[in-house]
């Protein structure tokens, strides 16, 4: 698949067949346009075109596929990448075919009982926000709402704005103020709901095959380059589960028929867990491995107090850092999610690095290697390329080196799941299960379970999943059964 084997070569680049012949073989192939047209009501179909027409695009395609095996078949290897393409992303072509043939059964009843009740909240959330505001207007245009916030409720005393001269409105903008201002909350919100209705709940139901009853999503294996996996029609990795209203989406997706649930297993902290072994932190890879919280762990040691007197606030804050450190996150993010002073902040962090000295050492090694390199690589040496890591633009440079610290460890993450994702299929194959493992997403695997095979598949899927990739860190899923995805998530 030379598609896949350009996505390990260059991740970043677009893979596409006509790209790779101009880039490497300075060739111009007849694009599929010139045969059916642009899309649009005048594009005819591919069988409307003449046979001679068809073989020489056809054949066309093979050969210059074929040039093209040939000159990555010698790069793989200079790339390292010859075993991640053969026992990973080739295998796993199969997997993902299967699960798109299988598809998800939807309860499009339950969604259009829940497109009714959003309905009802928008226009709740919509009344409260003309009432704060003082008059209505809508709500959706950029341009009178930012009038209404800046203008008339004068919100802040200098608003930024746009090219185009217009208020800023964007997320990052009201999530400033929701502290301060109940109706960049309430707007937030409404955005939300809006969006849920139009995106998932009412589109959902189009989506189903009128042939199947089911739902086929397209999983893209070599779109992300981080090397996880994404998917489209419908994009099932943007499904909201932060919210309650969110996460009542997943009610939808229901097993096969009486004789299934639905079975989810989901990596425990795995990045987590992943930067603890790569850290080599012995305090946080025995606080693993023993079974104890990680965040609690982190805040008696960052806020110095016993286990024992670690409050809420304390557990949330770690929390926070515990995720964001993966990112590279600044005393200024921290301060901004976290809603506390930036001085604050820089304190937690400062206290983080003390307490994990480890972790500080692992990551500015990362980004020294990224430096001389310009890559880096995950456990089964997938590559990110990280070319800006020596601009002399402070932003690129910055934001090179939070990629440098990240790619390896959600890399690594990825390369986990697509393992144990091989090895699940193998084993439900081996033993003719009727159970079917129908969706991937993040770090979560979801199956239709045959009641009879619910022991047996769960014992093998949390034993599959944690053995993937040996570390030296234990790995943990959490494992859920229920009548639909909400209940077994």
């Amino acid at each position: 698949d030379t598609m896949l084997a350009h996505y390990l070569l260059q991740p970043d680049k677009r893979h596409g067949m006509d790209i790779l012949a101009a880039s490497y073989l300075n060739y111009e192939p007849v694009s599929i346009t010139e045969l059916i047209g642009k899309k649009g009501a005048k594009q005819i179909n591919m069988r409307d075109v003449s046979i001679p027409e068809v073989t020489q695009y056809a054949g066309e395609d093979a050969d210059i596929t074929l040039q093209l095996d040939a000159i990555f078949k010698k790069q793989l290897p200079k790339f390292n990448a010859t075993s991640l393409f053969e026992t990973v992303e080739m295998p796993l072509v199969t997997v993902l075919a299967g699960m798109e043939s299988k598809g998800v059964k939807l309860d499009i009843n339950a969604l259009h009982e829940m497109s009714a009740v959003l309905e009802t909240d928008i226009r709740q959330t919509e009344s409260e926000i003309f009432e704060i505001a003082g008059q209505s207007f809508n709500i959706s245009s950029p341009k009178q709402l930012g009038e209404v916030l800046f203008e008339r409720m004068k919100l802040i005393a200098k608003p930024k704005k746009t090219k185009t001269g217009q208020y800023a409105t964007g997320e990052e903008i009201l999530s400033e103020l929701e502290n301060d201002h109940a109706i960049a909350r309430k707007i937030l919100d409404y955005r939300e709901l809006q969006k849920l209705k139009s995106t998932y709940v009412d589109a959902l139901p189009m989506l189903v095959s009128p042939r199947t009853g089911r739902i086929h999503t397209s999983y893209n294996q070599a779109v992300a380059a981080t090397g996880r996996l994404s998917s489209t029609n419908p994009n099932l990795q943007n499904i909201p589960i932060r919210t309650p209203r969110g996460r009542e989406i997943r009610k939808a997706f229901v097993p096969d028929n009486e004789s299934f649930q639905i079975l989810s297993a989901d990596y425990s902290q795995i990045e987590l867990r992943i930067m603890a072994a790569f850290s080599k932190d012995e305090s946080m890879i025995e606080a693993f491995n023993q079974g104890r919280d990680i965040h609690s762990t982190t805040a008696s040691k960052v806020f110095k107090v016993p286990l024992e007197e670690v409050t809420s606030d304390m557990r949330r804050k770690s929390k926070m850092v515990n995720f964001g450190i993966i990112y590279g996150i600044s005393a200024f993010g921290l301060s901004q999610r976290l809603a506390i002073p930036r001085g604050e902040a820089s304190e937690i962090i400062n206290a983080y690095f003390e307490e994990f000295p480890a972790v500080k050492r692992y990551m500015d090694q990362v980004v020294n290697d990224a430096r001389e390199h310009e890559y880096v690589e995950t456990i089964l040496g997938r590559r990110r390329y990280v070319p800006d890591i020596n601009s002399r633009n402070a932003t690129n440079r910055g934001y090179a080196e939070r990629n440098a610290i990240n790619a390896p460890i959600q890399g690594s993450a990825a390369d986990m799941i697509k393992v144990a994702m091989i090895n699940i299929d193998d084993f439900i194959k081996k033993e003719k299960l009727k159970s079917r493992m129908i969706l991937q997403v993040h770090d979560e695997l979801v199956f239709d379970a045959h009641r009879d095979e619910i022991p047996l598949l769960k014992e093998k899927v949390d034993e599959l999943m944690r053995i993937a990739i040996p570390m030296p860190v234990k790995m943990e899923t959490g494992i859920g059964i229920g009548a639909n995805w909400l209940e077994a998530h």
